[in-house]
């Protein structure tokens, strides 16, 4: 398995990618409904990419270990919807609740592998000097 060492910085184009993707989630979220597919799944590729390019703001890894982490973080929401779902909690705030869903399904899941997969493919085609060897 590869080493995922972490190191503190500071990246701006990172910030600027990260910076469009809110922007389009926003969209998404605000314009979407119409059509259920681009909010409900689109919408949540683009999530995973969003956590990835907010991690590299700050953080200097291997692609593959921040793209891991970013997936993980899709998973755990979703997990956090699964439990509250279970003990019928509910998030009072109307804008959290959007932003971290309510609903827990693994389409969800599928959409952050496909997201996931995506930052791989984006960064490797990039020619980013973070991609390493996977195997």
């Amino acid at each position: 398995m590869s080493n995922c060492s972490f190191r503190f910085r500071f990246a701006a184009r990172p910030l600027f990618i990260a910076t469009l993707l809110f922007g389009t989630e926003i969209l998404i979220a605000c314009f979407g409904s119409a059509v259920p597919w681009l909010r409900g799944f689109f919408g949540d590729v683009l999530a995973v990419m969003l956590v990835y390019y907010a991690l590299t703001v700050l953080f200097d890894a291997r692609v593959l270990c921040l793209a891991l982490v970013a997936f993980g973080v899709g998973c755990a929401v979703e997990l956090g919807q699964y439990v509250a779902l279970v003990h019928h909690w509910s998030i009072a705030n109307p804008v959290l609740r959007i932003v971290l869903g309510s609903t827990p399904d693994w389409w969800d899941v599928l959409a952050y592998g496909i997201g996931f997969v995506f930052v791989l493919i984006v960064e490797w085609a990039a020619g980013s000097p973070r991609v390493t060897k996977i195997l």
